[in-house]
């Protein structure tokens, strides 16, 4: 065990491989490690589109890439061990619950391991934060308990991904040409529940409600999903009988970070992309249904979270959703939601 009074940490490994909600929940101990030690090199281990995420944050100085889900293999495992015992790091701090890359993490040689000990998992890593898998907590939460355990103060440590505002001309631009107005738009996100290693397509409110809901909010509707997700935002763009413009892939994760700073409101189901408008700042809905906002809830300066309570797995999203679950019998209803968001939009401040 090492003397944390004596921490003084100059090159700092924060290991989260995937996803890009799970990256975002992770920022307030991102911001707690740069208060604490604002010299130091942090360095975030991640995969796929969690790296290109967070390789827009101001606060990481580094990514290195790795198999957003290492524990499917063994060469991705040593690879991973290897990243970390190259990079000649003085502390890591790993947010997986995976035994196997608690061993990787053990593996690499660095000397201050700090990581989560779900069930006993976290054999690898020489301060181990206590974890109860069954209990109810936010992840954001039980990620700044590594900040805890380190002695660092949590008290201002917000989700946050910075804006870039000098991407606005040519965001302008492409709005103006799909005949969006760039100062009265929604901007949606009807995809997500696909991540690497987990389905969970029931966390799609219906296309028709998004439709439904954009049409009585009276403003030009933006769509905007991953690569995969062309059918997902056409379902919705074909209902709205509003200038549309769909984005399926088309953006960088900076450019929607300011599309959602910009909007009048940004809307999505339990996905990345919702957590990400939240953490820019700009005024967010987001709509649970089979996932527990209690554990998975985006937050930021203006969050509106919708949520109609109902069956629910103990163990979270990795369980699936609840035997039986629908939209129709336990999800919220369009007009519930409408509603709520009018509400919402005439008390919030604008973005």
């Amino acid at each position: 065990m090492f003397a944390i009074r004596d921490l003084k940490p100059r090159r700092i490994a924060l290991l989260l491989p995937c996803c890009i909600g799970d990256v975002l929940m992770a920022t307030p101990l991102l911001a707690a490690l740069r208060n604490a030690w604002p010299d130091a090199h942090v360095s975030w281990v991640a995969g796929g589109a969690a790296r290109a995420l967070i390789s827009d944050h101001d606060q990481v100085d580094s990514t290195l890439e790795c198999d957003p889900l290492p524990q499917r293999s063994l060469a991705s495992l040593w690879q991973l061990s290897g990243l970390l015992r190259d990079g000649r790091f003085d502390l890591v701090l790993s947010l997986s619950r995976s035994p196997l890359i608690s061993l990787a993490v053990g593996f690499s040689g660095i000397p201050q391991r700090v990581g989560l000990n779900s069930a006993g998992r976290g054999f690898g890593y020489n301060l181990r934060i206590p974890l109860d898998p069954g209990e109810l907590r936010h992840e954001a939460d039980i990620y700044l308990d590594a900040a805890r355990a380190l002695g660092l103060d949590v008290s201002d440590c917000p989700a946050r991904m910075p804006v870039q505002g000098d991407l606005w001309p040519q965001l302008w631009q492409r709005l103006q040409e799909a005949g969006i107005d760039p100062q009265r738009y929604v901007l949606l996100f009807p995809a997500g529940g696909s991540n690497p290693g987990m389905q969970l397509l029931e966390k799609r409110w219906p296309p028709r409600h998004f439709a439904q809901l954009a049409r009585e909010l009276d403003l030009d509707v933006v769509l905007v999903g991953g690569p995969q997700d062309g059918a997902a935002l056409a379902a919705v763009g074909n209902q709205v009988e509003r200038a549309s413009l769909a984005l399926a892939g088309d953006l960088t994760f900076a450019q929607i970070a300011l599309l959602a700073s910009r909007s009048v409101l940004s809307m999505g189901n339990d996905s990345g992309l919702t957590h990400l408008a939240a953490a820019a700042g700009g005024r967010t809905v987001a709509i649970f249904g089979p996932s527990d906002p209690r554990r998975y809830a985006p937050s930021g300066p203006a969050v509106l979270v919708l949520w109609k309570s109902g069956p629910l797995p103990r163990a979270g999203v990795s369980a699936g959703a609840a035997p039986g679950w629908n939209w129709r019998e336990h999800g919220i209803g369009v007009a519930e939601v409408s509603a709520r968001v009018r509400d919402f939009l005439a008390t919030s401040e604008s973005p």
